[in-house]
């Protein structure tokens, strides 16, 4: 069976999934982009879920404050080595989670996590953690935030 290279990209490009694991879900769909991408970020889930149990000793705290100055977050963003915290794209996770904050105002963790992402509406902050856990290959656990803001 013939993968097309541009199917691959594609796909790696909308999921952030390994380039194998996007060849290997287009070959077990005969090519069929749909229900590869389904499959796909079905398994992204099941990956993610296997490694909940991990614990998360390290991490960063990551500050964001508004171009107006009037809004401040920090987020505490753990996972399991430092190898990874030091990673684009952790930081760049955990910036989008205080973007995030600062944007809805979320009460607590729980409800930050169900929130649908700002930049994607077809995410929610869960989904985003849960896809970097899978291109990182170790668990990522949002602690806790603080939002602050000037009246």
């Amino acid at each position: 069976m013939h993968i097309k290279l541009e199917d691959i990209k594609k796909l790696r490009l909308e999921t952030s999934a390994g380039v194998s694991n996007c060849r290997k879900a287009l070959e077990d769909c005969t090519s069929d982009y749909t229900n590869a991408k389904k499959m796909l970020e079905k398994r992204m889930v099941e990956q993610a879920a296997k490694k909940k149990d991990r614990t998360t000793g390290v991490g960063i705290i990551a500050s964001y404050v508004h171009s107006n100055g009037k809004i401040g977050v920090l987020v505490e963003l753990r996972c399991e080595t430092d190898f990874v915290a030091r990673t684009n794209d952790f930081k760049n996770l955990s910036h989008e989670v205080a973007l995030q904050i600062a944007a809805m105002d979320p009460k607590n963790v729980d409800t930050l996590l169900k929130s649908e992402y700002i930049r994607d509406g077809s995410l929610t902050i869960e989904s985003l953690i849960k896809q970097t856990i899978t291109k990182l290959g170790e668990n990522i656990v949002l602690s806790r935030f603080t939002r602050m803001e000037l009246e």
